[in-house]
């Protein structure tokens, strides 16, 4: 079973206020479990949306290599 973390540890963990997390719930953009009338979201959620948003550097070539015109 997952941990379940709750908007306020979400946002702590993301380092973004409470305002963040609650509008990926809203606009269904991360996995959230309703327990009562609490969300709570799954620990792997988090980290698949960390992973799928994480954006790779470009590698840019040599700058010395250039021709003059």
């Amino acid at each position: 079973m997952d941990r379940l973390l709750s908007v306020q540890q979400v946002a702590e963990r993301l380092g973004t206020g409470v305002r963040f997390p609650r509008r990926l719930i809203e606009e269904r953009r991360i996995t959230f479990v309703k327990v009562g009338r609490h969300v709570r979201i799954p620990e792997s959620a988090v980290e698949a949306y960390v992973t799928a948003n994480t954006v790779q550097p470009i590698v840019l070539r040599p700058t010395g290599l250039r021709r003059a015109a």
